[in-house]
């Protein structure tokens, strides 16, 4: 199914054969520039409203919408045209607002401890349906006078199995929507061939990796595509990325109980840092609980004693605010429709920001 998201402006024009030629600039800045879907528009003929919304239709059906935070985090349960099912997390900070995105429908990097990685893998998302998430979150920031910038892809998914059409959503975000490339972010568990295409890539956008672990045995049981792309082949990658686009390099550390906090591995990791000297920068993660990992994550305190650890071996290390882990929301529990714990009343709602009826 072509959605409405996943159509060229070139693709729209043909559309539009017969319609006068400003009708393109209409639709595409309505859909684009102000976040209008057809039938809102109301510069366009009503007839011309209904056969856009016709022939393309939403990719997302919103099954389910839940609040945390006070509303500073909200997580969108979305339902695609094959049943499929996929989430998003709009994060909303005082000085600004980020959604974090999927990439694919489940995941195939089988990370034992990620709620995604769990499920197991059902298929590569389209180009609409990644934007569309962007829109419509975009859409529910705009409501309360907020306005997002910054699009991190750290949701279902690995990114870079899905390059090609997570490189032309990040285009037509960056084009289209008007997003800074500085605030676009790609995170990967290491896909050593997605790295090295995005290192050809024309746009600046900020690489993410999800390390886990600084040597190979134990990232090998953490991440088992590091058996295919083990570190050595991983640093190069990255450290090409750094030096072509300039761009620092986030190394994600899910802090895991007795498993990878321990001061042996803040010295692999330091060790393993030093090579991109303040080029690289470490986001420790508390890891978060899904059903089927029953290690848990490190305490508060041993958190911090690892990220002062780090800094004194001179890493540049913080620890991540963690968000929306009461509804399942946070890093590594996305799995878009597992079952999870009774929430309370002010915590569900199905409302449909789009502005349409499903």
């Amino acid at each position: 199914m072509t959605s409405l998201y996943d159509v060229t402006r070139d693709e729209l024009a043909e559309l539009l054969v017969g319609e006068p030629k400003y009708r393109l600039d209409q639709v595409w800045q309505g859909l684009y520039q102000r976040l209008e879907l057809p039938h809102e528009m109301s510069s366009i003929p009503k007839a011309l409203r209904t056969r856009i919304d016709h022939e393309l239709p939403l990719a997302l059906k919103q099954e389910l919408r839940r609040v945390s935070d006070g509303g500073d985090t909200v997580k969108y349960l979305w339902r695609l045209h094959d049943d499929n099912p996929i989430e998003t997390v709009l994060m909303l900070y005082s000085d600004r607002v980020t959604v974090c995105v999927s990439s694919q429908a489940g995941c195939a990097m089988a990370c034992g401890f990620c709620a995604t990685g769990q499920a197991g893998f059902n298929r590569q998302l389209t180009v609409g349906e990644i934007v569309e998430q962007v829109v419509r979150a975009s859409r529910e920031a705009t409501a309360i006078g907020r306005r997002l910038a910054n699009v991190v892809f750290m949701g279902m998914g690995e990114p870079l199995a899905n390059e090609g059409a997570v490189w032309t959503a990040v285009e037509r975000m960056h084009g289209d929507l008007g997003l800074s490339a500085r605030h676009l972010t790609i995170s990967t568990i290491g896909i050593v061939p997605g790295i090295r295409q995005l290192t050809t890539r024309p746009l600046p956008v900020n690489l993410a990796v999800s390390l886990h672990a600084a040597n190979d045995e134990l990232r090998n049981t953490l991440v088992p595509i590091n058996k295919r792309y083990p570190l050595a082949s991983l640093m190069s990658a990255c450290a090409e990325y750094l030096d072509i686009k300039g761009r620092r390099i986030s190394f994600e550390w899910a802090l895991i109980h007795g498993v990878n906090d321990r001061d042996s591995d803040a010295d692999e990791l330091a060790a393993l840092c030093r090579r991109f000297s303040l080029a690289a920068h470490v986001n420790l993660i508390p890891l978060n609980p899904t059903p089927g990992w029953p290690t848990i994550g490190s305490s508060a305190t041993r958190v911090r004693q690892f990220r002062d650890l780090l800094e004194i071996r001179g890493v540049n290390a913080t620890v991540r605010r963690n968000r929306g882990s009461d509804i399942d929301a946070a890093c590594g529990q996305l799995a878009a429709g597992q079952p999870v714990a009774v929430l309370r009343k002010s915590q569900v709602t199905t409302r449909d920001t789009s502005g349409s009826t499903h």
